[in-house]
């Protein structure tokens, strides 16, 4: 498993507005949504690409376009949702498909209640979205969704990581996979409620308020 830590001064500056607990839920999502296609950028670095001839208006000149089969974005409802379009602007060709999971509060464990995925994902380069990556459940849960439908390329997009999740997604993958994770930043610890410290509070809730 490969780690990317986003280290530029835009991604800090929008990651601090997106910690202040005053910055209001509109703010809030257009940060969000700018942030993704910063780390988006990072993420699509080793983008599958063809070459192709084209003509310009002066020469002929070879160039690269997106090889098929095409990437697929699954953002992790219901705060990954929040994410897709900033992942999207950067990959327009890409199929989605939709992964519900949340974290049950008392076992910690991710519990699946939606799956809108290709039965074969062979091949195919896949990019999780989901804003925390804190104990890690919900994200190994997301990647063996991919791994039993055969994907072996999968990049998990995330705002925040806590050291523990890191470690769990790493202990889960081994070597079955290339996995890499692309994050705005590392942050110190989990508390006793299983929420990254200092974090940014529960993203969802944040996105979209608490109905």
């Amino acid at each position: 498993m490969r780690l990317h830590v986003a280290d530029h001064p835009l991604v800090a500056h929008k990651l601090t507005v997106l910690r202040d607990k005053k910055t209001p839920s509109p703010t809030f999502r257009q940060l969000v949504d700018e942030l993704v296609t910063l780390l988006a950028y990072e993420a699509t670095r080793d983008v599958h690409t063809d070459t192709v001839q084209i003509e310009t208006p002066v020469a002929v000149t070879t160039g690269v376009k997106l090889a098929d089969p095409r990437p697929l974005v699954v953002p992790i409802l219901r705060a990954g949702l929040g994410m897709l379009d900033g992942m999207t602007r950067l990959l327009p060709t890409a199929e989605v498909g939709f992964l519900g999971m949340q974290r049950d509060e008392t076992t910690l464990e991710a519990i699946t209640y939606a799956n809108r995925l290709p039965d074969d994902v062979s091949g195919r380069q896949c990019f999780l979205l989901d804003p925390m990556l804190a104990t890690g459940g919900t994200l190994v849960a997301a990647i063996d969704y991919l791994l039993a439908r055969g994907a072996r390329d999968v990049t998990a997009v995330c705002l925040l990581a806590a050291p523990e999740g890191i470690e769990v997604v790493e202990k889960f993958v081994g070597d079955r996979a290339d996995v890499k994770i692309v994050v705005a930043a590392v942050d110190e610890r989990l508390n006793e409620k299983a929420y990254i410290v200092p974090g940014l509070g529960d993203a969802g809730d944040r996105l979209y308020g608490i109905v």
